[in-house]
């Protein structure tokens, strides 16, 4: 695809001659295409050399993911396949990720520039992700990915590629039609919608390396069981460890809202709920003052946002909202015997 003959060169590199992006998201969010598509973009579009790759486990919503792209220059020959460890780009596609993995690990001051699919500003952000410094980017993904009818990858995309300073617009825009054009052509309007959102909208801010927080180096995950340590039988040493699951991770922007002045108590989106999210206590109902089970609420730990109580609840209780509009530590009510 690639028209021009000049030699692309990249704005900064590592020692060995790359200019490193690693990605950090859920299964669902289209990180490990994102990175697909700029690495086409960067090799194809625009005659560059490089490599594009990710890392995850079982491959089904809501479970991290990992994607790492390389660039080099077109004379330089690629000789590593090893992860992004200090990136020069470190795209996190889901804020609340910070609570289960060490997305920020290896993110170094004066080198990495982070972007943040929040509603934070690029204060707040640094706080909430305890940078020990450097560049920040803040990009309301997720509401302009509702508001195109796109995905969140197309808008952290365009956001990447404007901070990356070399990526050619005409060669990204070309990856994104190669991709999606022909078998989603109804869906290239919002998609290059939010490809440009993304790049015009993302907000970055420089901060020093003050001592406020410590810098985290990058540490390679290291199994805590392999074959000559797996127990045999596959016996599990941790009971009923689904209480200390957190599955915020999983929702992907969308939470069930519970109004409990509508609420008759069927039952039904207990039935339906798949992770035992709702909360029910033995108590006095104040409609019909009859002792029985209550519900009190909806334990947001354990709520994955899939909506299905919401689809369920004839009495129109239960709700979808968007969850950055809500308090969850305010609105989520605790299980009582998991305390």
């Amino acid at each position: 695809m690639s028209e021009s003959c000049e030699k692309v060169a990249l704005p900064v590199k590592n020692d060995l001659g790359f200019f490193e992006i690693r990605m950090e998201s859920i299964g669902g969010l289209g990180a490990n295409v994102a990175g697909k598509i700029l690495t086409e973009a960067a090799i194809i579009g625009m005659g560059m050399n490089g490599a594009g790759f990710a890392s995850y486990g079982s491959e089904k919503k809501g479970t991290p993911v990992k994607a790492f792209v390389r660039v080099c220059e077109a004379d330089t020959k690629v000789r590593i396949n090893s992860p992004v460890e200090e990136p020069h780009i470190l795209a996190i596609f889901h804020e609340a990720l910070i609570r289960a993995v060490p997305v920020t690990a290896g993110a170094t001051p004066g080198k990495t520039t982070v972007i943040l699919n929040t509603r934070k500003t690029p204060t707040e952000a640094r706080d909430f992700l305890k940078l020990s410094g450097g560049a920040i980017g803040v990009i309301d993904a997720m509401e302009i990915a509702r508001a195109t009818r796109s995905r969140v990858n197309m808008v952290m995309i365009g956001a990447i590629a404007k901070i990356s300073g070399f990526f050619e617009w005409k060669a990204v825009e070309w990856a994104v039609n190669d991709m999606f054009g022909e078998k989603y052509a109804n869906l290239m309007k919002g998609n290059m919608e939010a490809l440009r959102r993304g790049y015009e909208e993302v907000k970055i801010e420089e901060f020093p390396k003050d001592g406020k927080y410590e810098y985290k180096p990058f540490q390679r995950d290291v199994p805590k069981y392999g074959y000559e340590t797996a127990p045999i039988g596959g016996v599990l040493f941790e009971m009923g460890n689904m209480r200390f699951k957190d599955l915020s991770t999983s929702r992907t922007g969308i939470i069930p809202l519970l109004d409990l002045s509508k609420c008759v108590r069927c039952g039904d989106c207990d039935l339906t709920c798949p992770d035992f999210c709702f909360v029910w206590e033995k108590g006095i109902d104040p409609k019909s003052g009859k002792e029985g089970m209550i519900l009190r609420g909806i334990d947001y730990q354990y709520c994955k946002g899939c909506l299905r109580c919401t689809h369920i609840c004839k009495p129109g209780a239960l709700v979808p909202v968007k969850e950055a509009e809500q308090n969850i530590e305010q609105i989520t009510v605790k299980h009582k015997f998991l305390k």
